[in-house]
């Protein structure tokens, strides 16, 4: 092995110490991730159902029983457990709706999912407690989109279902208000 890679090197110590063509190569495909646009993928059909599995932490959208496509999601800081209470940082389980969108989010966009239920509003007051609500369907915080899929590696919502950006771009325009959200454990 060549002594200029030994691994007590830093990395920018070891890109300035690799061959021109390997450097030229790394910068080249650094320069064209960045500078070139990705593609458009053809846009889905409008998707009549959602299931989110937390346990696999998908979420998949369908339309008349076919999947449309299936999606890797991070969820609420404590993922385990249908939620129960405001700040309790779970994802609701049940048979909701997509009660709205906010295109201003502070999550790039956002779909409302329609907790808390009446059941979920009734079981929270025998408990003396509130249900909380803001559950969403949201991108990548704003100014953090770089972070791209890395956001799945932990779960760090407070209760709401994230992907990426370009992921909530095609769910958005996919899913109309109204459309049934199904979470499972």
């Amino acid at each position: 092995m060549n002594s200029t890679f030994k691994t007590n090197r830093s990395l920018p110590l070891r890109f300035f110490c690799a061959p021109p063509f390997i450097r030229c190569l790394l910068l080249g495909t650094f320069l064209f991730s960045i500078l070139v646009p990705s593609l458009p993928a053809d846009p889905l059909p409008a998707a009549d159902r959602i299931l989110v599995e937390k346990a696999s932490r998908s979420m998949t959208l369908f339309r008349k029983g076919k999947v449309l496509k299936t999606y890797v999601i991070a969820l609420g800081i404590e993922p385990v457990g249908h939620k129960e209470k405001e700040g309790d940082g779970r994802t609701p389980e049940g048979i909701y709706r997509i009660s709205g969108r906010n295109p201003q989010s502070k999550f790039h966009l956002s779909l409302r999912v329609s907790y808390p239920s009446e059941a979920d509003r009734e079981s929270a007051r025998k408990r003396g407690v509130s249900p909380g609500g803001d559950i969403m369907i949201h991108g990548l915080p704003n100014g953090s989109g770089a972070l791209g899929a890395a956001h799945r590696l932990r779960d760090w919502t407070i209760g709401c279902i994230a992907v990426t950006n370009e992921e909530i771009q095609e769910i958005w325009n996919s899913v109309a208000d109204g459309t049934e959200i199904e979470i499972r454990p």
